[in-house]
């Protein structure tokens, strides 16, 4: 395979159950349906942490949040952990982001050779949880019940108005790709921002569902779990609460901005097809996080529950197969991934990795592995939470908290925990008519006890993570930047530079040589 292209397109808070793509009978996604019926779809894909930045910080560096002080949406990306897009420079390839990486810090590039937009949200340490006064809500910037409250429809907003800037930029950056003599392969990454709330939708996007047809979330659990009840309480979910409607409104506005972000998908595969590059690029849609959307009477993201924590990853090109993969993955699989789509990570840039390449399953290989891990240190709690997803079991830690064990396979809903005595459930006897603690009832079944099962999560929780020595850097790093904020909270936003001056046609320009570098397709002499 020659060296291909790769275009990589980010939603934001997209999670996979609410797309056509991955089964949703209601929402319209037929661009991302085109990706996978020519590709590959990974069916168990998760972000590494259900939070804007570390998630895309993770992603970016194929390393844990742990490992690169990825704390929170305020936490400084340092300018010396090596990147996908570090990498890719060094294998030859020209490398621009258009849209929301969510940089915090002075670096605003993260080997980047050109950035195209500003971001959407603050590049400074405004967002620093505080884990000191962990039950204190911070309501500047903490999500709320405004979203629901507001949610529908309006003609512009200030991520209409965003998404519309980096989707311009970007397309027409696939245009100026084409124009340049200059035949590096190249890797753009687009980064959207919807469908996150505030759900509200231009009307040609609302008007593409009927209200009354939108779905409403499933039953709750009989009991929520104590992060969860952290999470209403942090969202005013559990003070100020909403109605159905404004659940259905709100469940109608993310829906169309899901086609919404998906048109623009397909405003940039066209752009591939146009300018003959189709052929040669490796396309990946994603997302960062997901949605709970009023499932378990929640919203938002920060939980590793399925709707918040699972992600779309669809790929598509040169030499992918098509096809579903059932095996766990997750985002910080995509920079082993990307390397490897490169011809291999460089060897200046030996940083260790805590994700695999996912290249040898799209391209119809077999892999063996089949499990993740994720860290979770933001708001909403005030020690760090684990999960590891290994097969059809998803294990969930927090030293505050019960331990979670769910068979997702038998339980998607999550509503069966199975670290909890009193659930009494065993998935190879739904119907509970054996004790499988009893030797003699349990000989021969292939399924593991849960208890057992949920012993061995705990260990292996303890043996790969150091929750507390974790937790004294989070609080160190807080601490640090709310007196850093308090007294420079000046940022380092990114401002794309402009050279008017040598743009379309100038003075100093031979105007008959210009009209036809700039023409694409090149005139044919």
């Amino acid at each position: 395979m020659t060296t291909p292209n790769v275009l990589l397109v980010m939603a934001d808070q997209l999670a996979p159950h609410f797309t056509g793509t991955y089964g949703h009978p209601v929402v319209q996604t037929p661009a991302m349906d085109s990706l996978a019926e020519r590709g590959v779809r990974f069916d168990a894909a998760y972000c590494h942490s259900p939070l804007c930045a570390p998630s895309r910080y993770s992603m970016m560096t194929g390393r844990r949040a742990s490992a690169i002080g990825a704390w929170d949406n305020s936490a400084e990306w340092s300018a010396s952990a090596p990147t996908i897009a570090h990498w890719l420079n060094l294998a030859g390839y020209r490398t621009v982001l258009s849209g929301k990486m969510h940089f915090v810090g002075p670096d605003q590039l993260h080997g980047f050779s050109r950035r195209l937009t500003t971001d959407i949200y603050p590049s400074n340490f405004a967002w620093t949880p505080n884990w000191d006064n962990a039950d204190e809500r911070i309501g500047k910037w903490y999500h709320n019940m405004d979203s629901l409250s507001e949610a529908g429809q309006a003609l512009a907003t200030y991520q209409i108005d965003y998404d519309s800037e980096v989707g311009f930029a970007a397309r027409r950056c696939l245009y100026d790709l084409a124009r340049e003599a200059d035949d590096r392969p190249f890797f753009l990454a687009v980064a959207f921002i919807h469908p996150h709330d505030p759900y509200v939708a231009r009307p040609e996007w609302w008007n593409l569902y009927d209200h009354d047809e939108i779905d409403l979330p499933g039953p709750t659990p009989a009991e929520l779990d104590p992060h969860t009840v952290r999470i209403r309480a942090g969202i005013e979910a559990d003070t100020i609460g909403w109605t159905q409607e404004q659940c259905r409104a709100a469940r109608h506005a993310y829906y169309a901005n899901t086609s919404y972000f998906d048109w623009w998908l397909g405003e940039l595969l066209g752009a591939l097809e146009e300018t003959g590059r189709a052929d040669d690029t490796v396309v990946i849609a994603t997302s960062d996080h997901g949605d709970m959307l009023g499932d378990r009477d929640a919203w938002f993201k920060m939980s590793f529950l399925e709707r918040s924590a699972r992600v779309p990853l669809v790929m598509a090109g040169p030499d992918i197969t098509q096809g579903a993969v059932p095996n766990v993955c997750s985002l910080l699989d995509l920079a082993p991934t990307l390397a490897d789509i490169a011809g291999g990570r460089p060897a200046e840039l030996g940083a260790p990795l805590d994700g695999r390449s996912l290249w040898p399953a799209a391209t119809g290989g077999h892999d063996s592995v089949d499990e993740t891990i994720g860290e979770y240190m933001g708001e909403m709690t005030s020690h760090p939470m684990f999960m590891i997803r290994r097969g059809r079991y998803k294990y969930i830690h927090c030293d505050t908290d019960p331990p979670q064990l769910y068979d997702i396979s038998a339980d998607p809903a999550e509503h069966h925990n199975l670290a909890d005595p009193a659930e009494h459930h065993n998935l190879a006897d739904p119907a509970e008519h054996r004790n499988l603690a009893d030797p003699a009832e349990g000989a021969g079944d292939s399924s593991p006890n849960e208890s057992d099962l949920a012993t061995s999560f705990a260990q292996e929780v303890a043996e790969r993570w150091d929750s507390e020595a974790i937790r004294s850097e989070v609080l160190a790093s807080q601490r640090a930047r709310r007196i850093v904020h308090a007294a420079a909270p000046q940022g380092w936003d990114f401002s794309p530079p402009s050279d008017p001056a040598n743009t379309y046609i100038r003075d100093h320009m031979d105007w008959a040589e210009a009209g036809p570098r700039l023409r694409l397709p090149h005139e044919q002499s």
